[in-house]
This record gives C-alpha cells, structure tokens and sequence, in this order.
C-alpha cells in the first residue's frame, strides 16, 4: 500500500473517531467501524512502519478529543496560549503512543485479527489506566453511553469488555475487506460471530433482569442543586457569602416542591474552609430547620498540628441527629496532575508558571460509605468518576448508591462535559448502581442502575431537580469478579508477548556447527 493511501485511511478512522466521541455532534455508530481504515492501513505493514501510522493517527484524534484542556490551563490555569497548546499537544502525543504500541503489536502477533486486536486494544486501556497515576479518558466503551441497551455487558466485564466487543466488530470488518478468500474468512469468522450474538442477547436478557429488580429495591428521593458559580469569582473572599445564599436559596425552593430527604450541592460549592469561617454555621443552621434532611456538600478541607498543613478537597456530609449535628468527610482519594497536584514537583524549577499556579492537595485514605439514612454513599470527586476501581471498590464495601460532586467550569462550552458524563453512566451499570451527579455549572444529572439518564441539567444555568432512586443491595458480577476482565487481557497479551519473544530468538539463534565437522565426511553406523 502506497504512503499516501496509508495516510489518507489514518485520517479517515482519526475522523470517524472524532465524530464518535461523545459531544454536542456525536454520531455514536462510527464507533463500529472507525477502526477500520487504520486496521487496513497497517494491514502487511512492518512494526515500525505501524507503529509510526498508529501514532499519527492517536495524536490527530486525541488532539481533537481533549482540545478543551488548552481552555482549562490558559483561562484558570495562567498558562499563556502557547504553553497551554504545547501541554494539550504532549498528552495526545502521550495517549497516541498506546495507538502506536497497539499497530506495532498487531503487525508483530501472528492470528486471528478478530481476536489480536481486541484483545491488545483493551490491555493498553488498562495500562493506561494505571500507568503514571492514570488517564484513562473516553475509552471506546463509552461511545454507547446513550443507548442503554448496547451497554448491559458492563456489569460482566466493565467498560473493557464493551471496548473488546466495539473493537472485534471493526477487526471483522476489516477482516472481510482484506481476505481474498471468501471460504477462509467465513471459517474465520464463524467463533467472533457468536461472541458478538451472544453479547447482543445478554444486553436484551440483563436489560429486562435487572429492570425487574429496580422496581422492588426500596428507593431514596434525592435533591440536587446546580448553583453555576462563576469560576473566575468563586474563590474571591467578597463573594463567599453571595455564593452561599445562591445555594441555600436554590436549596429551599427544592425543599418546598419535592422534600427530598438527601440534597447535593457540587464539588467546592463552598469556597472556603469549613471550620475556619463563619459562614459554615448558616449552612448548619439549614440542615437543623429541615429534619431528617441530610446535605452533602463539597468544600476544601485543611488539618494543621505537627509538620506542614495539608490540604484536602472534600465532601462533607452534615445531619441533624438527637445528639447534635452529625458530620462525616469523605477526602478526595485520586487528584488531578497538574490541576490538584504537581507530579516530581522537586524536580521541576519553581519557576515554571504551572508549578507556580496549580494546586497542591493531598490524597486522602478513605475506609467507608458515607451513610446518609438509608443511603450508603459511594463518595466520586470530579475526576474520579473516570476510575472503575473507584466505584467497584465502594460497592464491594456495601454502597448502595453512588454520589459524584464536580465542577466541569473548567471545560468550558466545550466537549469535556458530555465526555465525562458519558463514563459516569458506565460507573452506574458496571455497579449496578443509582447514582447522583452535582455538577456547579452542569450537567447534573440522575442515572439509574441499567445507565439510564432520569433527568440531565442544561450548561451554565442555575438549577434543582429531585428523583426517586433505587437502592440496590444485590452486588453485580463486574463488582465481585468481573473487575479481573482487562487485566486478564493484559496478562495474556503479555504471555503471547514473551512466547513470540523466545520463539523469535529461538528460531533466530543460528545452529552451532559440531567441533572437529568436516562436510565431505559421512559418519556411518554399523
């Protein structure tokens, strides 16, 4: 294949990806068949050669996808443009690298394409996932995010598995238009064949179980108020108490329509440190006049003594109970690097504008749900909702619903929003799981334990909205065992790796010739 041709293929599967990708003009159903002109691409291609298509075309989609990170670190980060592009530039230039890695292996594996590229395709995911603390954003598996029915496998295997079936559909696909045989593509496409119809019915099957079952779990009315504070003016003194008033009278205009027994404000609605302003007793003094209710609410969190102050984004839960006010934290556990936190922040001049402008919180070490009344909440901070091990892990410690504060100011009317709303609906279906998004500027949003969005709140307005959510006892398959499903792929994709490594340098090791061996002698044996 000729280099323009290979180009030209790459940019239309960047494009189709692009197009896909959750946003205000998605088209979902790319998703099946975006892989395909870059798996014809590196079709017969050498590593190398792959590996350099791979990452061109990772780094012009991934350009596209997280564009609105320039936003963030010029506007709220003090960034100048430029170095804010550049930034934006070296993490797709980092995503793209595991494109790379994914062509490079596919050229090098021998088998089934059907079978090599789901399965290096979702090993990556998880390495990156985990690897330098972890960016695992929009993985593949959350295109379907708008189409409950298409999603009900995550509760086997996660949004991995998802991500596996989504990319065995396009390595069929491709299969099909490479083969010149038509007899050998049909044998070889006979097992991928049944996997796929087999997903497709457990979706229909799991769809209809677990709907049955939301229907008898007991249920919560949960309120939650979006009070869209300016991010440029949230932290400034003067407007603290401006803000808190946003939320107390949002708060009470939901308090009278639906009586919601559970009310969340977003992540930091209050600017300021709880215990050390004045301010923190007029919220007290709401919670004391509407009994049973219970708020949760995000704030920053500091604790001084011995040693240097640290800093933490929390989510306070305040009750009124018979012996006073009740309150429990919950300290943001996963920060965001560079935005939170400064990655080898030793190493870097003190100098540079982003180690001068980022924050530097701790990471907390949480030991169990928040318990709000019959809630058990699975506590999600902004960034965190991006992490199944996060939400698989609250539930394996009884959370019976879980509860995601953010602020997605930062994004913009950019992409971002929808984008990160998507993998939060995959939290809830993986968990089998209600859960409640507070978001500043939206989207707030209510889902229910099969992903379906109940209500969702316009960008950048004030608003409040209460539902009814089940709370589900029953523990899904991808909580107790299913979480095992992309580090499998990863251990056998590591296993085929080292087998091709020593075969290679077996078969490749030139035969050493006897001592004393002379070609024109025949031994012979009487």
């Amino acid at each position: 294949m000729s280099k323009r041709r290979s180009y030209l293929l790459i940019l239309l599967s960047s494009l189709l990806l692009f197009c896909a990708a959750p946003g205000r003009w998605s088209i979902a159903a790319f998703t099946w068949l975006a892989l395909v002109p870059l798996l014809a691409a590196v079709d017969s291609q050498p590593p190398k050669r792959a590996a350099a298509l791979g990452f061109v075309c990772g780094l012009i989609y991934y350009s596209g996808l997280i564009y609105w990170i320039t936003n963030a670190l010029h506007n709220y980060g003090n960034l100048p443009l430029a170095a804010a592009l550049l930034v934006m530039l070296l993490l797709a230039a980092y995503m793209a690298v595991y494109m790379a890695v994914f062509t490079a292996l596919l050229a090098w594996l021998k088998g089934p394409l059907w079978l090599r590229a789901p399965l290096i395709w979702t090993a990556l995911d998880f390495v990156k996932a985990r690897f330098l603390t972890g960016f695992p954003w929009e993985d593949l598996g959350y295109f379907q995010y708008h189409h409950p029915l298409l999603i009900q496998l995550a509760d086997l295997g996660g949004h991995y598995l998802i991500t596996f079936i989504i990319v065995m559909v396009n390595a069929m696909l491709a299969t099909i238009l490479l083969k010149k045989s038509r007899a050998s593509r049909d044998r070889g496409l006979f097992i991928p064949l049944i996997i796929i119809l087999a997903a497709g019915v457990y979706n229909l099957w799991s769809y209809g179980y677990w709907q049955g079952l939301t229907k008898k779990a007991a249920t919560i009315k949960v309120g939650i108020v979006q009070g869209n504070i300016d991010q440029a003016e949230k932290w400034r003194p003067e407007l603290q108490q401006k803000t808190v008033n946003t939320y107390l009278r949002l708060s009470r205009k939901l308090e009278r329509r639906s009586r919601p027994s559970l009310i969340l404000w977003p992540e930091t609605a209050l600017p300021f440190f709880p215990f050390h302003s004045p301010l923190f007793a007029e919220v007290l003094s709401r919670v004391r006049v509407n009994k049973p209710l219970t708020l949760i609410t995000g704030a920053p969190h500091v604790e001084t003594g011995r040693g240097p102050a640290r800093y933490y984004n929390s989510a306070f839960a305040i009750q009124d109970a018979k012996d006073g006010i009740h309150l429990q934290r919950y300290d943001k556990e996963h920060l965001v690097p560079f935005g939170e936190y400064i990655p080898f922040q030793k190493y870097l001049p003190a100098a540079l504008p982003i180690v001068q402008s980022m924050g530097n919180f701790s990471a907390g070490r949480n030991q169990k749900p928040l318990q709000c009344g019959p809630a058990r909440c699975g506590m999600l901070i902004c960034f965190e909702s991006i992490f199944p091990t996060l939400a698989d892990h609250w539930c394996r410690l009884g959370a019976n619903i879980l509860i995601n504060l953010t602020n997605d100011a930062w994004y913009g009317r950019s992409s971002a929003p929808e984008q990160q709303l998507s993998m939060v609906v995959l939290r809830a279906v993986e968990n089998r799981r209600s859960l409640a998004r507070a978001a500043n500027t939206g989207i707030s949003v209510f889902i229910d334990p099969l992903g379906r969005i109940k209500e969702a709140s316009p960008i950048f307005e004030e608003y409040q909205m209460a539902a009814s959510l089940p709370l589900m006892r029953q523990k899904s398959f991808y909580t107790q065992i299913g979480y095992l499903f992309a580090p499998l792929c990863l251990l056998f994709l590591s296993l085929i790796v080292m087998y091709g490594i020593y075969v290679g340098a077996y078969c490749n090791t030139p035969m050493k010739k006897p001592k004393n061996h002379n070609p024109g002698l025949h031994s012979t044996t009487n």
